[in-house]
């Protein structure tokens, strides 16, 4: 596994950290395929309650991909084939995950940068950072899972302008089109992210990951009132969290969560 994806656990938050700053975080086959054992360990740590994903402070997030690379992983359809496969399966990792993944950005978030961020629950970035999604510089389609989150994300109408003109916008623009959900205006994105994530971590998990399941079931096309959808909404009343939550609430304490 490379060394250019690393993990560092400070529980109740795992941080998976892209770290190859003598490229600005170039996203490389091997940083793609490292991803999901990475996602992985976070999510099977059992004191992990949120994950973050940055670029380790370097002052980059990702610059895109290692265009070095393009001569061998797109010489032959099958080559591209593959490759698009490594990359959907680091996405849908992080997409799938139980634990919710908050991506902290700043700097250059470009391309696959772009991707990464759009596959987690949310992201937070610095008012200094620029995004951009450049496959029409290059003479490509953007891939189409990563199309369709995009879309979800932003709207038709925002998808097509940033994919058809592949511009260079800013944290404000991307803030204003929902692509970020908070802009700090503090230079420290890490401090930032970290206190969201453990405002979440302070809250049930139960909630937080059903809540997500729920969520992910109504963008695969789970109808509100499907039995799935119902029963996670019942299930709710029988788990452990609620009794506790409901004490704690009268009797104006802190919670003390139940499930890990």
């Amino acid at each position: 596994m490379t060394d250019n994806v690393r993990t560092e656990f400070a529980p109740p938050l795992a941080e998976i950290i892209l770290d190859r700053p003598e490229r600005r975080n170039a996203l490389s086959q091997d940083m793609w395929a490292a991803l999901p054992a990475r996602i992985a360990e976070a999510g099977a740590h059992p004191d992990v309650k949120v994950i973050l994903l940055h670029g380790g402070g370097t002052g980059v997030f990702a610059a895109g991909a290692d265009i070095s690379e393009f001569p061998v992983i797109y010489a032959t359809p099958e080559a591209a084939r593959e490759s698009g496969r490594i990359i959907e399966r680091a996405l849908g990792a992080i997409e799938a995950s139980a634990k919710p993944v908050i991506a902290a950005i700043e700097g250059a978030c470009i391309g696959g940068g772009v991707s990464l961020a759009v596959a987690a629950d949310l992201r937070i970035s610095t008012a200094t950072a620029s995004f951009g999604i450049t496959p029409a510089r290059l003479g490509l389609v953007y891939p189409p899972a990563d199309i369709l989150r995009l879309v979800r994300l932003v709207g038709p109408g925002a998808a097509k302008r940033l994919l058809f003109t592949g511009r260079i916008f800013s944290s404000g623009e991307a803030r204003e089109m929902g692509l970020v959900d908070e802009v700090t205006l503090d230079a420290g994105i890490l401090p930032a992210a970290r206190a969201l994530a453990l405002e979440i971590a302070a809250q049930s998990q139960w909630s937080v990951r059903a809540t997500k399941q729920m969520m992910r079931g109504f963008e695969a096309g789970l109808a509100a009132d499907s039995p799935e959808a119902i029963a996670l909404f019942v299930d709710g009343f029988a788990n452990p969290d609620f009794a506790e939550g409901v004490s704690a609430f009268l009797g104006k304490r802190k919670p003390e969560w139940r499930v890990k």
